[in-house]
């Protein structure tokens, strides 16, 4: 038996249709676009105290925070006194700035606590967050 074979047989034209690429490409971004309106950052308020003097600083990034009722948290984890020491010594030896977030009814006595902390540990670099006065 003998197989005969066409050599005068033209491929076909490859067209590469882009419409379902260009659809599926469409539903993923609208997909992303509505999941992403969804998410919501938890955070806590906080009533920062008015002051004249208040300045800017911008090197910030380790952050205590002292909510109404007392309650320590430590960027954004509640801890307590001896974990907080513990935390406050590591950032000693990286030289790094603190700053202390209390709500405008938290304890004095709480938010001067912390601050002798930062002096018992070495810690130079304190700051204590304000709103500016109008």
């Amino acid at each position: 038996m003998r197989f005969r074979f066409r050599r005068e047989s033209k491929l076909a034209s490859a067209e590469f249709d882009v419409t379902p690429l260009i659809d599926c490409v469409f539903n993923l971004l609208l997909f992303f676009m509505l999941t992403s309106s969804y998410v919501v950052q938890s955070g806590i308020h906080i009533n920062l105290p008015k002051a004249v003097t208040s300045e800017i600083v911008h090197e910030t990034s380790f952050t205590v925070t002292v909510t109404e009722d007392d309650l320590v948290l430590l960027n954004e984890s509640a801890v307590t006194t001896t974990d907080l020491a513990q935390q406050l010594e590591k950032v000693a030896k990286g030289n790094i700035p603190l700053l202390i977030r209390a709500d405008r009814k938290a304890s004095i006595g709480k938010v001067i606590q912390i601050w002798d902390l930062c002096r018992d540990v070495g810690l130079t670099k304190v700051n204590i967050a304000t709103t500016r006065e109008r």
